[in-house]
Protein backbone atom coordinates (compact mmCIF):
# COMPACT_ATOMS: atom_id res chain seq x y z
CA UNK A 1 0.00 0.00 0.00
CA UNK A 2 2.84 2.40 0.84
CA UNK A 3 4.52 1.73 -2.49
CA UNK A 4 1.32 2.32 -4.46
CA UNK A 5 0.41 5.51 -2.56
CA UNK A 6 3.97 6.78 -3.07
CA UNK A 7 3.87 6.36 -6.86
CA UNK A 8 1.20 8.47 -8.54
CA UNK A 9 1.37 6.68 -11.96
CA UNK A 10 1.13 3.30 -10.26
CA UNK A 11 3.22 0.12 -10.66
CA UNK A 12 3.04 -2.94 -12.83
CA UNK A 13 2.87 -6.38 -11.24
CA UNK A 14 6.52 -7.03 -12.12
CA UNK A 15 7.59 -3.73 -10.54
CA UNK A 16 5.69 -4.55 -7.36
CA UNK A 17 7.05 -8.08 -7.10
CA UNK A 18 10.64 -6.93 -7.69
CA UNK A 19 10.65 -3.94 -5.34
CA UNK A 20 8.19 -4.40 -2.46
CA UNK A 21 9.25 -6.16 0.72
CA UNK A 22 7.50 -9.50 1.11
CA UNK A 23 7.79 -10.22 -2.59
CA UNK A 24 11.24 -8.93 -3.58
CA UNK A 25 13.16 -11.43 -1.45
CA UNK A 26 11.68 -14.33 -3.46
CA UNK A 27 11.31 -12.69 -6.86
CA UNK A 28 13.28 -14.34 -9.68
CA UNK A 29 13.84 -11.91 -12.62
CA UNK A 30 12.86 -13.74 -15.76
CA UNK A 31 12.15 -16.90 -13.76
CA UNK A 32 9.14 -18.77 -12.43
CA UNK A 33 7.18 -16.48 -10.10
CA UNK A 34 3.86 -18.31 -10.23
CA UNK A 35 3.60 -18.68 -6.44
CA UNK A 36 4.37 -15.00 -5.91
CA UNK A 37 1.79 -13.99 -8.49
CA UNK A 38 -0.88 -16.07 -6.74
CA UNK A 39 0.04 -14.39 -3.46
CA UNK A 40 -0.18 -11.02 -5.20
CA UNK A 41 -3.73 -11.79 -6.40
CA UNK A 42 -4.77 -12.76 -2.86
CA UNK A 43 -3.19 -9.61 -1.43
CA UNK A 44 -5.04 -7.46 -3.97
CA UNK A 45 -8.34 -8.95 -2.81
CA UNK A 46 -7.41 -8.34 0.84
CA UNK A 47 -6.57 -4.70 0.17
CA UNK A 48 -9.85 -4.11 -1.63
CA UNK A 49 -11.81 -5.83 1.16
CA UNK A 50 -10.27 -3.31 3.58
CA UNK A 51 -11.92 -0.56 1.54
CA UNK A 52 -8.71 0.69 -0.08
CA UNK A 53 -9.42 2.13 -3.57
CA UNK A 54 -7.00 -0.01 -5.60
CA UNK A 55 -7.27 0.98 -9.27
CA UNK A 56 -6.24 -1.03 -12.33
CA UNK A 57 -5.06 0.97 -15.35
CA UNK A 58 -4.70 -0.52 -18.84
CA UNK A 59 -1.76 0.66 -20.95
CA UNK A 60 -2.70 3.25 -23.58
CA UNK A 61 -3.34 1.68 -26.95
CA UNK A 62 -3.08 -1.84 -25.55
CA UNK A 63 -6.54 -2.77 -24.25
CA UNK A 64 -6.70 -6.25 -22.75
CA UNK A 65 -2.92 -6.44 -22.18
CA UNK A 66 -2.97 -7.85 -18.63
CA UNK A 67 0.82 -8.20 -18.53
CA UNK A 68 1.35 -4.44 -18.46
CA UNK A 69 -1.56 -3.46 -16.22
CA UNK A 70 -0.66 -0.78 -13.70
CA UNK A 71 -1.98 -0.70 -10.14
CA UNK A 72 -2.33 2.47 -8.11
CA UNK A 73 -4.03 3.94 -5.05
CA UNK A 74 -5.00 7.55 -5.86
CA UNK A 75 -4.04 9.76 -2.94
CA UNK A 76 -7.18 11.88 -3.12
CA UNK A 77 -9.43 8.84 -2.94
CA UNK A 78 -7.63 7.53 0.15
CA UNK A 79 -7.76 10.77 2.16
CA UNK A 80 -10.06 11.07 5.16
CA UNK A 81 -13.57 12.21 4.18
CA UNK A 82 -14.06 15.97 4.50
CA UNK A 83 -16.79 15.54 7.14
CA UNK A 84 -14.59 13.52 9.54
CA UNK A 85 -13.68 15.52 12.64
CA UNK A 86 -11.90 14.52 15.84
CA UNK A 87 -12.74 15.66 19.35
CA UNK A 88 -10.03 17.12 21.62
CA UNK A 89 -9.83 13.77 23.47
CA UNK A 90 -9.46 11.84 20.23
CA UNK A 91 -6.74 14.20 18.99
CA UNK A 92 -4.89 13.73 22.30
CA UNK A 93 -5.08 9.95 21.93
CA UNK A 94 -3.88 10.13 18.32
CA UNK A 95 -0.97 12.33 19.40
CA UNK A 96 -0.04 9.84 22.11
CA UNK A 97 -0.20 6.99 19.60
CA UNK A 98 1.94 9.01 17.21
CA UNK A 99 4.57 9.50 19.91
CA UNK A 100 5.06 5.73 20.02
CA UNK A 101 6.45 5.82 16.48
CA UNK A 102 9.58 7.56 15.26
CA UNK A 103 8.41 9.56 12.30
CA UNK A 104 10.61 10.65 9.44
CA UNK A 105 13.22 7.92 9.89
CA UNK A 106 13.60 5.72 6.85
CA UNK A 107 14.16 2.11 7.78
CA UNK A 108 16.75 0.09 5.88
CA UNK A 109 13.96 -1.74 4.04
CA UNK A 110 12.32 1.54 3.01
CA UNK A 111 15.62 2.88 1.70
CA UNK A 112 16.15 -0.24 -0.38
CA UNK A 113 12.60 -0.01 -1.71
CA UNK A 114 13.16 3.61 -2.78
CA UNK A 115 16.40 2.71 -4.53
CA UNK A 116 14.68 -0.13 -6.38
CA UNK A 117 11.74 2.06 -7.44
CA UNK A 118 14.07 4.78 -8.72
CA UNK A 119 16.19 2.21 -10.52
CA UNK A 120 13.04 1.26 -12.41
CA UNK A 121 12.63 4.90 -13.43
CA UNK A 122 9.67 5.41 -11.09
CA UNK A 123 9.29 8.69 -9.21
CA UNK A 124 8.63 7.88 -5.54
CA UNK A 125 7.27 10.30 -2.96
CA UNK A 126 9.86 9.91 -0.20
CA UNK A 127 7.88 11.65 2.58
CA UNK A 128 5.05 9.16 2.15
CA UNK A 129 7.29 6.10 2.13
CA UNK A 130 9.58 7.58 4.76
CA UNK A 131 7.26 7.26 7.75
CA UNK A 132 8.68 3.90 8.74
CA UNK A 133 7.26 2.53 12.01
CA UNK A 134 10.01 2.53 14.62
CA UNK A 135 8.97 1.73 18.17
CA UNK A 136 10.68 3.69 20.92
CA UNK A 137 11.97 0.98 23.21
CA UNK A 138 14.32 0.67 26.12
CA UNK A 139 15.04 -2.99 25.36
CA UNK A 140 18.11 -3.04 23.14
CA UNK A 141 17.30 -6.63 22.12
CA UNK A 142 14.09 -5.64 20.31
CA UNK A 143 15.60 -4.45 17.02
CA UNK A 144 18.01 -7.38 16.40
CA UNK A 145 15.34 -9.89 17.38
CA UNK A 146 12.84 -8.29 15.00
CA UNK A 147 15.35 -8.52 12.17
CA UNK A 148 16.18 -12.14 13.00
CA UNK A 149 12.48 -13.10 12.96
CA UNK A 150 11.98 -11.33 9.61
CA UNK A 151 15.03 -13.06 8.14
CA UNK A 152 14.37 -16.42 9.81
CA UNK A 153 17.73 -16.61 11.57
CA UNK A 154 18.86 -18.38 14.71
CA UNK A 155 19.88 -16.07 17.55
CA UNK A 156 22.20 -16.33 20.54
CA UNK A 157 22.06 -14.16 23.65
CA UNK A 158 22.90 -14.19 27.36
CA UNK A 159 19.87 -14.41 29.63
CA UNK A 160 19.87 -13.65 33.36
CA UNK A 161 17.09 -15.39 35.25
CA UNK A 162 15.85 -14.07 38.61
CA UNK A 163 17.85 -15.47 41.52
CA UNK A 164 20.85 -16.37 39.36
CA UNK A 165 24.11 -14.44 39.64
CA UNK A 166 25.43 -15.33 36.20
CA UNK A 167 23.75 -15.13 32.79
CA UNK A 168 23.46 -18.26 30.66
CA UNK A 169 23.88 -18.31 26.89
CA UNK A 170 20.76 -19.34 24.98
CA UNK A 171 20.56 -20.32 21.32
CA UNK A 172 17.01 -20.26 19.99
CA UNK A 173 14.74 -20.10 16.96
CA UNK A 174 12.96 -16.75 17.48
CA UNK A 175 9.27 -17.02 16.61
CA UNK A 176 7.48 -13.85 17.72
CA UNK A 177 7.71 -10.73 19.86
CA UNK A 178 4.65 -9.87 21.93
CA UNK A 179 3.84 -7.14 24.40
CA UNK A 180 1.96 -8.22 27.51
CA UNK A 181 1.38 -6.27 30.72
CA UNK A 182 3.51 -3.43 29.35
CA UNK A 183 6.58 -5.62 28.79
CA UNK A 184 8.02 -7.23 25.66
CA UNK A 185 8.47 -11.00 25.50
CA UNK A 186 10.18 -13.27 22.97
CA UNK A 187 8.58 -16.61 22.25
CA UNK A 188 11.13 -19.02 20.85
CA UNK A 189 12.16 -22.65 20.47
CA UNK A 190 15.32 -23.67 22.28
CA UNK A 191 17.65 -25.23 19.73
CA UNK A 192 19.24 -27.80 22.04
CA UNK A 193 16.02 -29.22 23.49
CA UNK A 194 13.29 -28.26 21.01
CA UNK A 195 11.25 -26.84 23.91
CA UNK A 196 9.14 -23.72 23.59
CA UNK A 197 10.35 -20.86 25.80
CA UNK A 198 9.26 -17.32 26.62
CA UNK A 199 11.98 -14.79 27.41
CA UNK A 200 11.48 -11.36 28.97
CA UNK A 201 13.47 -8.89 26.87
CA UNK A 202 14.58 -6.88 29.89
CA UNK A 203 16.51 -9.96 31.12
CA UNK A 204 18.51 -10.33 27.91
CA UNK A 205 21.95 -8.98 28.75
CA UNK A 206 24.63 -8.09 26.24
CA UNK A 207 24.38 -8.40 22.49
CA UNK A 208 21.91 -10.46 20.46
CA UNK A 209 23.82 -12.31 17.73
CA UNK A 210 22.03 -13.60 14.63
CA UNK A 211 23.40 -16.75 13.02
CA UNK A 212 22.45 -19.46 10.53
CA UNK A 213 19.07 -19.71 8.78
CA UNK A 214 16.42 -21.06 11.15
CA UNK A 215 14.12 -23.96 10.26
CA UNK A 216 10.59 -22.87 9.46
CA UNK A 217 8.05 -23.18 12.24
CA UNK A 218 4.56 -22.48 10.85
CA UNK A 219 1.75 -21.32 13.11
CA UNK A 220 0.31 -18.27 14.82
CA UNK A 221 3.10 -17.87 17.37
CA UNK A 222 1.92 -14.47 18.60
CA UNK A 223 -1.55 -15.72 19.45
CA UNK A 224 -0.14 -18.78 21.19
CA UNK A 225 2.35 -16.71 23.21
CA UNK A 226 -0.35 -14.25 24.31
CA UNK A 227 -2.67 -17.11 25.29
CA UNK A 228 0.08 -18.71 27.39
CA UNK A 229 0.90 -15.41 29.12
CA UNK A 230 -2.79 -14.82 29.80
CA UNK A 231 -3.04 -18.31 31.35
CA UNK A 232 -0.04 -17.53 33.58
CA UNK A 233 -1.72 -14.27 34.61
CA UNK A 234 -4.94 -16.11 35.48
CA UNK A 235 -3.09 -18.64 37.65
CA UNK A 236 -0.79 -16.13 39.35
CA UNK A 237 -2.64 -14.50 42.25
CA UNK A 238 -1.42 -12.88 45.45
CA UNK A 239 -3.21 -11.62 48.58
CA UNK A 240 -1.75 -8.32 49.76
CA UNK A 241 -2.62 -6.18 52.75
CA UNK A 242 -2.38 -2.49 51.85
CA UNK A 243 -2.34 0.60 54.04
CA UNK A 244 -5.56 2.59 53.56
CA UNK A 245 -5.15 5.74 51.48
CA UNK A 246 -1.57 4.90 50.56
CA UNK A 247 0.04 5.06 47.12
CA UNK A 248 0.19 1.25 47.12
CA UNK A 249 -3.56 1.00 47.81
CA UNK A 250 -4.40 3.32 44.92
CA UNK A 251 -2.00 1.77 42.41
CA UNK A 252 -2.61 -1.89 43.18
CA UNK A 253 -6.39 -1.45 43.28
CA UNK A 254 -6.34 -0.17 39.70
CA UNK A 255 -4.35 -3.07 38.25
CA UNK A 256 -6.24 -5.23 35.78
CA UNK A 257 -8.11 -7.96 37.64
CA UNK A 258 -7.52 -6.57 41.15
CA UNK A 259 -10.30 -7.19 43.66
CA UNK A 260 -10.80 -6.36 47.33
CA UNK A 261 -11.41 -9.65 49.16
CA UNK A 262 -11.72 -8.02 52.62
CA UNK A 263 -11.23 -4.53 54.03
CA UNK A 264 -7.65 -3.53 53.20
CA UNK A 265 -6.89 -6.86 51.47
CA UNK A 266 -6.38 -6.98 47.68
CA UNK A 267 -6.09 -9.98 45.40
CA UNK A 268 -3.86 -9.14 42.43
CA UNK A 269 -2.80 -11.11 39.39
CA UNK A 270 0.76 -11.42 38.08
CA UNK A 271 2.73 -13.18 35.35
CA UNK A 272 6.23 -12.89 36.80
CA UNK A 273 6.72 -13.27 40.54
CA UNK A 274 10.12 -11.53 40.53
CA UNK A 275 8.74 -8.44 38.78
CA UNK A 276 5.82 -8.19 41.23
CA UNK A 277 8.26 -8.58 44.13
CA UNK A 278 10.33 -5.69 42.77
CA UNK A 279 7.22 -3.54 42.58
CA UNK A 280 5.95 -4.43 46.05
CA UNK A 281 9.33 -3.88 47.67
CA UNK A 282 9.23 -0.35 46.27
CA UNK A 283 6.12 0.38 48.35
CA UNK A 284 8.01 -0.33 51.58
CA UNK A 285 5.77 -0.49 54.68
CA UNK A 286 2.61 0.30 52.69
CA UNK A 287 2.19 -3.40 51.74
CA UNK A 288 2.34 -6.76 53.47
CA UNK A 289 2.26 -9.93 51.35
CA UNK A 290 -0.04 -12.58 52.80
CA UNK A 291 0.17 -15.19 50.04
CA UNK A 292 1.88 -16.89 48.30
CA UNK A 293 4.80 -17.52 50.68
CA UNK A 294 7.38 -17.43 47.88
CA UNK A 295 6.29 -13.90 46.94
CA UNK A 296 6.49 -12.82 50.59
CA UNK A 297 10.01 -14.29 50.83
CA UNK A 298 11.06 -12.53 47.62
CA UNK A 299 9.87 -9.14 48.90
CA UNK A 300 11.57 -9.67 52.29
CA UNK A 301 14.80 -10.65 50.52
CA UNK A 302 14.74 -7.41 48.50
CA UNK A 303 14.12 -5.28 51.57
CA UNK A 304 16.92 -7.01 53.49
CA UNK A 305 19.27 -6.49 50.56
CA UNK A 306 18.39 -2.79 50.53
CA UNK A 307 19.23 -2.55 54.24
CA UNK A 308 22.54 -4.35 53.68
CA UNK A 309 23.43 -2.08 50.76
CA UNK A 310 22.64 1.17 52.54
CA UNK A 311 23.26 0.42 56.21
Amino acid sequence: MLALVATEPGLTKAEILSSVRGYAQRYAPGGDNANLERQFERDKDDIRELGVPLETIEPLGEPGDNHNLRYRIPKGAYDLPADVRFSAEEVALLNLAGMVWREGSLSAESRRALVKLRALGIAADEPVLGYAPRLRLRDAAFEPLTQAIDRRQLVRFDYLKPGESRARTREVIPLALVQYDGRWHLTAEELATGEGKTFLLRRIVGKVTAGKPAPERPGDHKARALAELEALWERGTAEIEVRAGSDAARRLAHRRGSAETAPGILRVHYVDLAILADELAGFGPEVLVLTPPELRDAVVERLERTVDDHG
